[in-house]
């Protein structure tokens, strides 16, 4: 699982690595067997240190199943830019992924508790401190899970690079189109009263602060 075959130029080996990747993005893919069949989902998600918090809801059979211990396999990937070559064979994109593979838990209690202020944070940082705790019913319908990382059950690639220069002599534009994610000014809900101010949170948010 930690030996890239395909394009191992692109692999990084260190344990910085893979967390730079899984800091930098907010939604993975979940992905394991059930009765004999392929299951993938898309999830939000948390680095807690050496491991990857998910959540979902406690009436979804294919989660009760991975947090009970069936092998899993999470995959994050983020498209960074478009590499546009001279021929269409080595036009590419530039790429972050990491793929961690292993047995979830279900959290319980206290666990649940900081399992679910930490996915709330890693959206919006601070979001937890200013509203209400988890009432018992929320907890109840809610399924916390941590999926460890351990050595021997990653991968992490990254390509950050231009086109490779031409074979042949070619006057064609080349280069890379970078693409980039970015909070925009918040649109209040239908039913906040007009005037009323976001949060710090979400207004740290949007200012990138």
């Amino acid at each position: 699982m930690d030996r890239i075959r395909r394009y191992p130029d692109l692999a990084g080996d260190q344990r910085a690595d893979l967390d730079a990747v899984l800091d930098a993005a907010a939604v993975g893919t979940l992905a394991t067997v059930v009765d004999g069949l392929p299951w993938v989902v898309p999830m939000l998600y948390a680095r807690d240190g050496d491991r990857i918090v998910l959540h979902g809801s406690t009436g979804a059979g294919a989660l009760r199943h991975v947090a009970a211990g069936a092998p899993a396999a999470f995959a994050v990937t983020m498209l960074d830019g478009i590499v546009v070559a001279d021929t269409l064979f080595d036009s590419t994109a530039n790429y972050r992924s990491a793929v961690v593979r292993g047995n979830l838990r279900q959290f319980g209690g206290d666990e649940a508790v900081h399992a679910l202020d930490l996915m709330s944070d890693s959206l919006v940082p601070g979001r937890s401190a200013e509203v209400r705790t988890h009432t018992k019913k929320e907890l109840a319908a809610t399924l916390a899970m941590v999926l460890p990382i351990e050595p021997g059950c990653w991968t992490v690639k990254v390509r950050d690079a231009p086109p490779p220069a031409p074979t042949t002599d070619s006057a064609a534009w080349a280069g890379v189109v970078p693409l980039h994610t970015s909070a925009r000014e918040p649109i209040p809900a239908p039913w906040v009263a007009a005037g009323t101010p976001p949060p710090e949170s979400v207004r740290r948010l949007v200012d990138g602060r």
